[in-house]
């Protein structure tokens, strides 16, 4: 079976092989149904007997699942334990986390090259790339809007330690090959703010006009909302591409492992301070103040890596405020339930008391 599908995916479905199940992998999420290739071609199935509370467990783009052979519409009855998610956090004020893609092997965060590099947030986009346990891939798009991009790909390169970083133009097709062959065979997923080229460099990567491609806005050099829907497509060498819609924010969640992935030079310096709680303001023997004043380390590096990680430790609180929530109302209920079938025991009806 194509789309991904190997021996290790293989033994884990055998249980429900053997319950007559199939396999499919998910390519497209609309509300309760999904659309999903299955060994046998494409299918439509239900989703709502594998639609939980937690938004990190419903069914996303890239999920492999366990459906019903027949029926219209079949039903998904399971999804296998995903290898990686790319997961950002909601602006939902209950703080909760949002799968944009499943079972990945490269996340593609996609930077136009025709705006001004933004490199806070492309650090940003590292951090949950890193922390989704697949490898990132940083892609700096239409080169073909600049003479010289030498010194925007060393600026993207120093935000992006132990990254591939690639220069492409899908217009005039420079690098597109490069990049064919690092994701041939694997599950891709582009990332990237609306205008960053994700549609168009879809296309280049299929050799088919598959995804519609709007113009930049005239009057900001933005772009605009073309893709709508999360689609895992097909590459003609092997391996599978989800291209998203545009991200306007990409808020951090549970990224503690991926901020350190990103800015792993400060980390390494802090372990060098002569104080182990040391904040990096003031204190005496602070390494990564000492790399400051010697230019080692750039002000803006420091001033990016504080910021996230105060947002991250804020969403944490705010995420563990939400599950002990969570814990006393699910408390209460089975409080209540207990004091209700306590009393039909007592021959009840809530406790009338008997008058002597």
């Amino acid at each position: 079976m194509p789309h991904g599908w190997d021996d290790v995916w293989e033994t884990e479905f055998a249980p429900y092989a053997e319950q007559g199940l199939v396999a499919g992998r998910v390519v497209r999420v609309d509300r309760a149904m999904c659309d999903l290739f299955t060994a046998d071609g494409p299918v439509r199935a239900d989703t709502s007997l594998v639609t939980p509370h937690d938004p990190m467990r419903v069914v996303c783009t890239g999920d492999w699942a366990a459906v019903d052979p027949g029926g219209d519409p079949r039903l998904v009855r399971t999804l296998l334990p995903r290898r990686t998610a790319f997961v950002r956090s909601t602006s939902s004020k209950r703080s909760e986390g949002q799968v944009l893609a499943a079972n990945v092997d490269h996340a593609v965060i996609c930077v136009s090259l025709a705006a001004e590099l933004d490199l806070g947030r492309l650090e940003r986009f590292l951090s949950l790339a890193w922390e989704s346990g697949a490898i990132p891939l940083v892609v700096l798009t239409k080169a073909d809007t600049l003479d010289d991009s030498t010194h925007l790909l060393a600026d993207a390169e120093a935000a992006a330690p132990g990254v591939r970083v690639l220069v492409v133009s899908a217009a005039t097709g420079a690098g597109i090959d490069t990049l064919t062959d690092v994701l041939t065979g694997g599950t891709a997923v582009l990332l990237g703010q609306s205008g960053a080229g994700k549609s168009t460099l879809t296309n280049a990567l299929l050799g088919r006009e598959v995804q519609e491609v709007q113009t930049i806005r005239d009057a900001d050099g933005k772009g605009r909302h073309t893709t709508t829907t999360r689609d895992l497509l097909a590459l003609p060498g092997g391996g599978v591409l989800i291209d998203t819609p545009g991200l306007r924010g990409v808020g951090l969640w549970d990224a503690q492992a991926g901020l350190g992935q990103v800015f792993a030079e400060i980390e390494q310096l802090a372990a060098d301070c002569r104080f182990q709680d040391c904040s990096h303001q003031a204190e005496p023997g602070c390494a990564v103040l000492a790399a400051l004043a010697d230019g080692t380390l750039q002000h803006r590096r420091l001033d990016s890596y504080r910021k996230l990680l105060r947002e991250n430790a804020w969403i944490a609180s705010r995420t563990d405020q939400r599950l002990r929530a969570d814990l006393r109302r699910e408390w209460k209920q089975r409080s209540a339930a207990g004091r209700e079938m306590y009393q039909r025991k007592r021959g009840g009806g809530g406790g009338h008391r008997r008058t002597v």
